[in-house]
């Protein structure tokens, strides 16, 4: 194994501005390692954890299930509820299109839940938020666009079958 060098405190500012960028990059794994950095000298970085989340959301389309339970686990440190509830959001938002673009067996209704709860999630944010905050309101409302373009992204059909006596 190799070592870790830390970073100087007064590189956080720089290093987070390089995390953003990498990102933008569509680099999410350098992104999040420069977050895990940040995090080592700076830990409970609220700028940090939030870039860590979505580098993690960015990794959806090739380790889906890792990175998001590592988002779960960045989520829980969150201090302030809106961010817990808004960024839960986000989770469930990204991880809804990570399964409709995979495809396959039940991937649209995967979808539908996924979307769903992310759209419950950002109406709890709306009420937690401050007045001039609409970022909640913006999700939701790209969440029911693609519900409203995406006709196949329904509820699983309900199985009434009753189950057979032997």
């Amino acid at each position: 194994m190799f070592e870790l060098k830390p970073i100087h405190k007064e590189a956080v500012a720089a290093a987070m501005e390089r995390a953003k960028r990498y990102r933008l990059l569509n680099e999410p794994v350098e992104a999040e390692s420069i977050c895990q950095d940040i995090l080592e000298v700076d830990p409970g970085n609220q700028d940090a954890l939030a870039t860590m989340l979505l580098a993690l959301t960015d990794e959806f389309d090739f380790r889906l299930s890792a990175a998001f339970g590592e988002a779960t686990k960045v989520l829980e440190q969150f201090t302030d509820d809106y961010s817990k509830v808004y960024f839960e959001g986000i989770l469930c938002e990204r991880r809804a299109k990570a399964h409709f673009k995979r495809g396959g067996p039940g991937a649209a209704f995967l979808a539908y839940e996924w979307l769903t709860k992310a759209m419950s999630l950002f109406e709890k944010a709306e009420e937690l938020r401050h007045p001039e905050n609409d970022e909640a309101i913006l999700r939701y409302n790209t969440c029911a666009r693609i519900l409203n373009r995406h006709p196949e992204i329904k509820p699983a059909p309900q199985d009434d079958a009753a189950p057979m006596l032997e």
